[in-house]
């Protein structure tokens, strides 16, 4: 039976959209947000996130949409986002806003109102279990529950077309679309199981390097950076460690650009292991 907390089906990380295979699958958008699962009790709604807490205090504006838009028993699979409209995005941190307003949540509910983006239904208005259900049948009792739902309420984009998959990866970074999950239609929700695999959107661009952990001599990763609008070289992060046979390649090319000016007060991590450089080399990297 059917208990809070459920624990969701969560997806195995890929880097890429894998080709198409012999078992029918669907692709959906992997949004920017926090995942939910919406409990519509018989006096109201619950929020329950992934890892089990309730987070129905921190969406006032969500509750009565949500009740009016399901009925009683319904259990729901989502994802919670908000929307930065000046930046024309969803915002991961207009969310986590939300967790430390207080007694100011109701204003910067107001302000940054969420949405539900939902993607399955685990149990439907009869109070019928829906787990054992391949996903085919889940997802069509879902779009019809939710085919007059309100604007703060809406249904996961879902292809299955490779290519239009692809071409949202491509396309929809920039709009707070985190990549795409793969699911097999025949799949039935089986709940704390990886059943899912997601390929996450990547960016690439350049980044400068400023240091290295290691030394120069016997780099094992890179300090990374960007010059901001007044040339100032702002630390990004570090790579992944680097590997033997690239040290080897990196060393030559590192050992001539040595730095041992002031760097007080720099804005890139302390304490920190590392041998500076000039800034004269550009990576790409994936973000």
């Amino acid at each position: 039976m059917l208990r809070w907390p459920v624990d969701p089906v969560s997806a195995v990380s890929v880097r890429s959209l894998p080709d198409p295979g012999p078992t029918p699958v669907v692709y959906e958008m992997k949004w920017d947000g926090f995942r939910a699962i919406i409990w519509r009790t018989s006096d109201g709604v619950r929020i329950q996130s992934r890892q089990g807490t309730d987070l129905t205090c921190y969406f006032p504006d969500l509750t009565n949409p949500l009740a009016t838009a399901l009925p009683p028993k319904v259990v729901i699979d989502g994802e919670l986002l908000a929307c930065d409209v000046e930046r024309g995005r969803c915002s991961f941190s207009l969310l986590q806003r939300r967790l430390t307003a207080g007694r100011r949540i109701a204003e910067v509910a107001g302000k940054y109102p969420a949405h539900l983006v939902a993607f399955d239904i685990l149990r439907d208005g009869r109070g019928t279990e829906l787990l054992d259900q391949p996903l085919s049948v889940r997802r069509a009792k879902l779009e019809r529950m939710l085919r007059a739902a309100p604007p703060q309420l809406v249904i996961c984009p879902q292809t299955t077309d490779h290519a239009v998959a692809q071409g949202w990866l491509q396309d929809l970074a920039v709009a707070g679309v985190e990549g795409v999950v793969i699911k097999q239609v025949s799949d039935r929700y089986r709940p704390g199981a990886k059943s899912w695999t997601k390929a996450r959107a990547r960016d690439t661009t350049e980044y400068v390097i400023g240091g290295v952990t290691g030394t120069l001599q016997h780099p094992t990763a890179l300090l990374l950076g960007r010059f901001d609008d007044a040339g100032m070289l702002r630390y990004t992060g570090r790579t992944h460690p680097i590997r033997p046979e690239h040290r080897r390649d990196l060393a030559p090319a590192l050992r001539g650009l040595p730095f041992s000016g002031p760097h007080a007060g720099h804005p890139w991590p302390s304490p920190l292991p590392a041998a500076w450089t000039r800034p004269r080399f550009v990576s790409p990297g994936e973000v």
